[in-house]
């Protein structure tokens, strides 16, 4: 097993389109989400242990939810757990684990990873990023791993790569969340491939790109490295994180960069990013829909129903819809529309005791 591969888990997301299920509390990627008997995090934790020693994989996440991590992964040491103490998107959090990677091991490379997202055929998914790794051990490429379309999907990033006869390909463009037709065209030219949000690439050539693309951030944390590891850490990340500016990185390098490429894979791949996504990715009856815990569901069709073992939901004449009980939440509404689940959330952060419910 290769010592110098790390892989960094981001796990501090909150999932609102995955409301109400995913609750601040307890986001998506702490729940069993496909009733497999694990988490989100424990699967693709699980994922990257054959390639990986387990005092090599980091992960961040909110502080808050540090005690959940530690609970759901046999965490060898707490310092593999980035705590974030406020959501800066992912630029930041990268960084920060690129740092303190850098000091335990200069020549590293680094998978960077979404802990909540499915992934089938797994021999085939190692088996692509383990190509990846190997090209990135020359420390001079940033590399994403790229996803064969198989419909015109318009809630994913797309990237399109110039033709060549590796498996490596030069990234041409990014494109965010396409129109319909749009998407289309991108499915039939054939040189395009969904954005999987997992990056491979040498430890030294992202602390490059960050010091090239977003120095300020890139300085703000080599200043504080000596501080890693100490028990100054927690103060010192807390003070960069209140003066930083929330950016992907996608946005804040990848797009911005000149050495980027996408490793081609062919195996299943879902963000589970939504209640249409989960339902596309669950085991389905006769009618198309996905039922768990105690229902009795008649003339329905399409449809996610998920209830709690001590509760029936009884649920007639739906089509494409999402009927749910979750602690103290009841939900009846379209499961496809994910812009509504966000205005859910926002709605309920407006009222007094909103956060009741969130």
């Amino acid at each position: 097993m290769d010592k110098n591969l790390h892989v960094v888990l981001m796990a501090g997301g909150v999932g609102t389109r995955f409301w109400p299920y995913s609750r601040n509390g307890k986001p998506k990627q702490f729940l069993d989400v496909l009733g497999t008997g694990k988490t989100l995090l424990q699967s693709t934790y699980e994922r990257y242990l054959p390639i990986c020693l387990p005092e090599n994989i980091w992960i961040v996440t909110h502080e808050e939810h540090a005690p959940i991590v530690q609970e759901q992964l046999s965490i060898t040491s707490t310092d593999q757990i980035l705590t974030e103490p406020m959501r800066k998107n992912t630029a930041p959090c990268i960084v920060y684990a690129a740092n303190k990677i850098y000091l335990r091991d200069p020549d590293a490379i680094m998978i960077v990873s979404p802990s909540d997202h499915l992934i089938l055929s797994e021999k085939e998914f190692l088996h692509t990023i383990q190509k990846a790794v190997d090209q990135a051990k020359s420390q001079d490429k940033l590399i994403t791993l790229g996803i064969k379309p198989t419909r015109p999907e318009t809630g994913y990033g797309y990237i399109q790569f110039l033709e060549g006869k590796s498996n490596l390909k030069k990234v041409k463009t990014f494109t965010e969340k396409p129109a319909i037709a749009l998407a289309k065209t991108f499915l039939e030219s054939g040189d395009f491939v969904w954005n999987s949000g997992v990056f491979v690439w040498g430890v030294k050539a992202i602390l490059n790109a960050f010091q090239r693309y977003l120095p300020e951030l890139a300085e703000a944390f080599e200043e504080i490295r000596p501080q890693l590891f100490t028990s100054d850490e927690r103060a010192v990340v807390t003070q960069i994180y209140a003066q930083t500016k929330s950016i992907s990185i996608d946005y804040g390098v990848m797009e911005k960069a000149d050495n980027v490429y996408v490793s081609l894979g062919n195996f299943t791949w879902s963000d589970l990013g939504s209640w249409e996504s989960l339902h596309e990715a669950s085991v389905r009856d006769d009618h198309n829909n996905v039922v768990s815990g105690e229902a009795l569901v008649y003339e329905t069709r399409n449809s996610v129903i998920k209830g709690e073992a001590d509760r029936l939901i009884v649920v007639q004449g739906l089509n494409g819809y999402l009927v749910g009980v979750f602690d103290n939440v009841v939900i009846v509404c379209e499961k496809d529309k994910e812009d509504l689940f966000r205005r859910y959330v926002n709605d309920l952060r407006a009222k007094s005791n909103g956060t009741n419910y969130l």
